[in-house]
């Protein structure tokens, strides 16, 4: 048997892991939001074995990580929307759609056709060391086969990945559990491009009204990862807002538990706190995708905050299973 290419974050493993990156290798990492897949985002071949690893489409783009705003000055064209947005929310889960600059070096297909590019600076301290290691941008996607429930640990990247990776990190569970917000800052108005923890009730309070584009019009390309209509999906059937499982069926309660004829009960949040529900909704999804159980069942989530974004993951995970 293969060895893992799991190794536990310390000096070494983030040695390596620079020197992979530097070789055109690819590495998983985690990130405050969840586990990405990165590689060099000036490599055109390693990129392209990015899109190979996850089977991802080659019109999905990329989110490019950096240290800091400086470092995203360098790679897009950066306004006063995002200088105000990074001075409060980087490094965090927010990520920034700017028009990409002719002299960034980034490899043209981390923008999937497009001219602009996806730039975010995580809060993770292993994700910052990495970055400051390596030396330059990584870009890095979920670390998932694509359409699948993204990796909220190292164990989840390699079910998913097996050995496509050259190197998995282990830094343990991550902390917010959904991908970053993303906000498209190229037009004259702001929009939300994918729902996650920085809400749209927090970019209006800076910018003043922004449009949820998160649903691309029938027939547009994406301007963002995480706007393909079926994505985040288990193989099981996935029901949302029902309180009435069967007893072949897993239920996954929110606030009061419920669902007594079910075959298992979890809770994301027995509390019925959203933050709490988005931290383990993937690791949730992930542990009742069994062949026991004939379909998963969602109770209802608040669609306030972050459990807009919980409930765009939700539906897009049912999608997968529709015909």
């Amino acid at each position: 048997m293969a060895p893992s290419p799991i190794d536990p974050a310390n000096e070494d493993t983030l040695t390596r892991a620079a020197d992979i990156l530097r070789s055109g290798g690819l590495v998983a990492f985690p990130t405050e939001t969840v586990y990405g897949l990165g590689a060099d985002a000036r490599n055109d071949k390693a990129i392209a074995r990015v899109f190979a690893a996850k089977d991802r489409p080659s019109f999905n783009p990329l989110i490019v990580h950096v240290p800091d705003l400086a470092a995203a000055g360098a790679l897009g064209e950066v306004n006063d929307h995002a200088v105000a947005l990074a001075e409060r929310y980087w490094p965090g889960p927010l990520s920034f759609v700017l028009p990409r600059r002719a002299d960034s070096g980034l490899s043209l297909l981390v923008s999937a056709g497009l001219d602009t590019v996806a730039l975010r600076a995580p809060a993770h301290p292993l994700a910052q060391d990495l970055l400051t290691r390596f030396g330059g941008p990584i870009a890095a996607p979920s670390a998932n086969r694509a359409g699948e429930v993204s990796p909220t640990t190292a164990a989840h990247v390699l079910e998913s990945l097996g050995d496509a990776p050259d190197l998995i990190v282990d830094g343990g569970a991550c902390m917010v559990g959904l991908e970053s917000t993303v906000v498209d800052l190229c037009g004259d108005r702001p929009a939300i491009l994918r729902h996650g923890a920085v809400t749209r009730e927090q970019l209006e309070r800076m910018l003043g009204s922004v449009d949820d584009a998160s649903v691309p019009e029938s027939g547009q390309a994406p301007r963002s990862p995480g706007q393909i209509a079926k994505h985040y999906a288990p193989s099981l059937p996935l029901r949302i807002n029902a309180t009435d499982p069967g007893p072949d069926e897993a239920f996954i309660a929110f606030g009061e538990p419920g669902g007594k004829n079910a075959a298992v009960i979890r809770s994301l949040s027995p509390s019925g706190n959203v933050i709490e529900a988005a931290a383990r909704l993937f690791a949730l999804l992930r542990e009742l995708d069994r062949p026991e159980f004939t379909a998963i069942v969602v109770a209802p989530v608040p669609e306030t905050g972050i459990g807009r974004a919980v409930n765009d993951r939700l539906r897009r995970a049912a999608a997968a299973h529709e015909d």
